[in-house]
């Protein structure tokens, strides 16, 4: 059963510390993301959910516990090398190249990848997820609404090549309909592409109904965790992230 177990994860968050100067923003926290499956982190500003996936993505380094992918420790991984590995963050705030076109933003996704038939694949891929941007691929990033560069930072990502994803608030800055339609879209890619998705999000309401199962941080410490149709009807969860 215990191999069985471990064959499942992708990756595994063991007790990990991580401080920002004196500062512990992470407290012996401890998660896992299995194979094809979409996991959210939801908790209060300041409950350590970026720091997470900076830490996963070897922007930050935890100073104990351990980060495995696939059984391999990557703690001590510089963050290029982790992305060839097939781990890509899609940041917050999107952070697109403005004055580059929208193609040259997603050939930049792929700037790993030699293999021009795999990018030409890759491409395909993205704009038939993203329809909105094969009508704008010459058109400036800055130029774009706030949804449609939501679009454009996760499809840069998946030009990557992506065997895990981490997104960081995908909703952030958007407005009701189009934070509708960026989910809808996130669990197109979840549910068709087979693609592991750890996902960052104060909308809980949103990341409950994408994601299979949730953690609840609250100040760097794991608070709650479970399936997450188990925890949309929590009275906990229903209080303190769903306004019910």
């Amino acid at each position: 059963m215990r191999l069985t177990l471990e064959k499942k994860r992708m990756l595994e968050v063991k007790e990990i510390d991580v401080f920002y100067g004196v500062i512990k923003a992470i407290d012996s926290l401890s998660i896992n993301v299995n194979f094809g499956e979409t996991v959210a982190i939801i908790g209060a500003n300041g409950a350590g959910k970026t720091t997470l996936l900076k830490t996963i993505s070897g922007l930050l380094r935890p100073t104990s516990g351990d980060i495995l992918f696939e059984g391999k420790s990557i703690k001590r991984m510089r963050p290029d090398a982790i992305v060839k590995m097939g781990i890509v963050m899609v940041p917050e705030g999107r952070k697109v190249f403005p004055y580059l076109t929208v193609k040259e933003n997603l050939d930049l996704g792929a700037y790993q990848t030699s293999d021009k038939k795999l990018r030409s694949e890759l491409m395909e891929l993205v704009l038939s997820t993203f329809p909105r941007l094969k009508e704008r691929l010459k058109q400036p990033a800055g130029t774009l609404s706030g949804g449609e560069q939501q679009m454009l930072a996760i499809g840069r990502a998946l030009m990557s090549s992506p065997r895990l994803l981490l997104l960081d608030e995908p909703s952030m800055g958007l407005s009701p309909i189009v934070t509708r339609e960026i989910f809808a879209l996130i669990k197109k890619i979840g549910t068709e592409r087979k693609i592991s998705m750890l996902l960052v999000e104060q909308n809980a309401h949103f990341a409950l109904e994408v994601s299979k199962r949730v953690y609840v941080l609250e100040n760097g410490r794991l608070f709650m965790e479970g399936p997450s149709k188990d925890l949309k009807n929590d009275p906990k969860i229903l209080k303190a992230y769903l306004g019910l």
